[in-house]
């Protein structure tokens, strides 16, 4: 029930604390701290991703400029020392791990959404996206010979764009690693662009019983088996069953491929896919990898609306943090909308609440159109003296 709390503190109720309080248990990560907990960073992190906030000295001008609110939002005002020295020594492994809890819950509640193709089994896109750095100032991320960056390696989940896996490395790391880290789901539709082609890694996939899509590279050495029906006014240009011939492919990859050429006549380009599945409507598998696009939009969505282009330290540990927390704000959005059973977009509800997380107004008052309103109850505990 709201009783006067900002939005800033009614936002707080959605985060399970008790997993958080687990986490840092897991890493000892208030050991020896008497002041700033990690809680406390937390949520002057999770402040500084809502509001858009650029440096520690911006986080620190603002927080202190509502001293009188924070008490009543959770809130701890600190100065940017000691947000820095946080950001440098708080494990990040935390709030990676809280992200993780975080990220079970999100996908609970969109585990009924629909993605724009109908299938029961649960579909990934799996890919990766660059953030530049500065090679002088982040000598720990090798990318170019004079350039630095991380990669955040995605597994998002289409169904509500909640990612299921993340990695985060440095930039000279090939994508195509990252399947040596994945658990394959039995059933489960992975899809990839053509920069995952490693068919030891795509059969490994086919022996946990776990589907892939991929687009296919131009050089791979194949001979047709079957050729399968299609309708070619569907964009459809052929759909064959294949077999690797290539001296190393067709000893790592010894079972049949399914092979579906498309041409995209919205772009105007031809594309040739493959995939370990016989049942699937050959167009369904063309609107699988159409699909992928959401990744590409989520990365674009997290780097214009989150704080993860620009970085507030200089560590790996403060760069982990940073994103791992921008995570957990995207993920914090997310289930608030669905629970709250919102209508706005992700972005909107974000932009809303930057100018709003000390206002003390009932939350769905603030992301709904509507005038709703719920009475603030004095403590019914009270006893009123005088009658009026």
């Amino acid at each position: 029930m709201y009783t006067g709390q900002t939005v800033f503190s009614q936002l707080l109720d959605f985060l399970p604390t008790y997993q958080f309080r687990k986490c840092v248990e897991r890493y000892q990560g208030n050991r020896g701290i008497k002041g700033f907990s990690c809680w406390d960073h937390f949520l002057c992190m999770s402040f500084a991703q809502l509001t858009y906030r650029e440096s520690l000295r911006d986080i620190e001008a603002c927080l202190r400029s509502l001293r009188s609110k924070l008490y009543h939002s959770g809130i701890r005002s600190s100065s940017r020392s000691t947000i820095a020295y946080a950001n440098e020594n708080r494990n990040w492994q935390i709030y990676s791990d809280f992200a993780q809890v975080l990220i079970y819950e999100a996908k609970k509640l969109y585990i009924n959404d629909k993605f724009g193709v109908e299938l029961d089994e649960t579909v990934y896109a799996l890919d990766s996206t660059t953030i530049d750095l500065c090679l002088s100032l982040f000598p720990w991320a090798k990318f170019r010979k004079q350039k630095g960056a991380v990669k955040l390696h995605t597994l998002l989940d289409l169904r509500g764009s909640i990612p299921s896996f993340i990695r985060i490395t440095d930039g000279k790391v090939h994508d195509v690693n990252i399947l040596d880290e994945l658990i394959p789901e039995p059933g489960s539709f992975y899809v990839m662009d053509r920069g995952y082609t490693d068919f030891a890694r795509l059969y490994w996939l086919t022996q946990c019983f776990a589907f892939f899509v991929i687009r296919a590279k131009s050089n791979i050495d194949f001979h047709r088996v079957i050729s399968n029906q299609f309708d070619k006014s569907t964009g459809l240009r052929c759909d064959q069953i294949i077999a690797l011939t290539g001296v190393k492919t067709s000893k790592i990859y010894p079972e049949k491929l399914r092979r579906i050429k498309y041409f995209d006549v919205e772009n105007n380009k031809t594309l040739v896919f493959l995939t370990n599945n016989f049942s699937l409507p050959p167009l369904t598998v063309a609107e699988l990898y159409r699909c992928r696009r959401e990744i590409e939009l989520f990365f674009k969505w997290i780097k214009q609306h989150l704080r993860i282009k620009a970085f507030y330290g200089t560590s790996e540990n403060a760069v982990k943090t940073q994103i791992w927390i921008a995570v957990s704000t995207y993920l914090l959005i997310a289930i608030v909308k669905k629970m709250l059973k919102i209508e706005l977009s992700l972005y909107t509800i974000l932009q809303i609440l930057s100018v709003t997380v000390f206002e003390k107004m009932p939350i769905l008052q603030v992301l709904t159109d509507s005038d709703f309103t719920i009475p603030i109850y004095d403590n019914p505990n009270q006893l009123n003296l005088f009658d009026f």
